[in-house]
């Protein structure tokens, strides 16, 4: 006989996967995705060397990073594999926003994530609509860019009901 004490207890974890996975440099395209220096980038540009006398077609890469915007460049050779991140973009109900700018957000299984805090520029223009959206009532969706860990919500959109309209009825 079990008794309460020896039942085991689980922690919930990720799945262990990696955040990225390798491509080989030549075949990453501009509009594409990469890791530089450790972040997940937006690759703008990419230009490729001709092969030289001592090594390998080179491609330069013009990258910006997705959570920080900031500019980087890598010159890696063709043949060499990169890692490239894993990017999704996940639509969440936003329900509300805490005084320290956190938002709390309805996932779809019914619990609530709230440790998504909004962009850092409080006088954004996506940052004004998401309040006004909220102050007004509206019930409205945030788009959430995730990518190696990070968590970014760059776009709002206002919810339209579902299901019956005013019209015809």
């Amino acid at each position: 006989m079990a008794d309460a004490d020896d039942t085991e207890q689980f922690e919930q974890t990720d799945s262990g996967a990696s955040g990225t996975f390798p491509m080989q440099a030549g075949l990453v395209r501009k509009n594409g995705h990469m890791v530089i220096k450790g972040r997940p980038c937006k690759v703008i540009d990419v230009s490729t060397s001709k092969t030289g006398k001592h090594g390998h077609a080179k491609c330069h890469f013009v990258a910006q990073d997705i959570f920080t915007g900031k500019k980087m460049e890598d010159l890696v050779p063709s043949s060499h594999n990169l890692a490239v991140p894993n990017v999704t973009r996940t639509e969440y109900q936003i329900i509300d926003i805490d005084e320290d700018g956190f938002a709390t957000l309805l996932l779809e299984d019914g619990s609530t994530k709230g440790d998504l805090k909004l962009p850092l520029d409080s006088n954004d223009a996506l940052c004004t609509d998401i309040k006004a959206k909220l102050e007004e009532g509206k019930d409205a969706s945030v788009t959430v860019l995730s990518a190696m860990g990070e968590d970014l919500i760059i776009a709002v959109k206002e919810m339209t009901a579902t299901g019956t309209s005013g019209a015809g009825n």
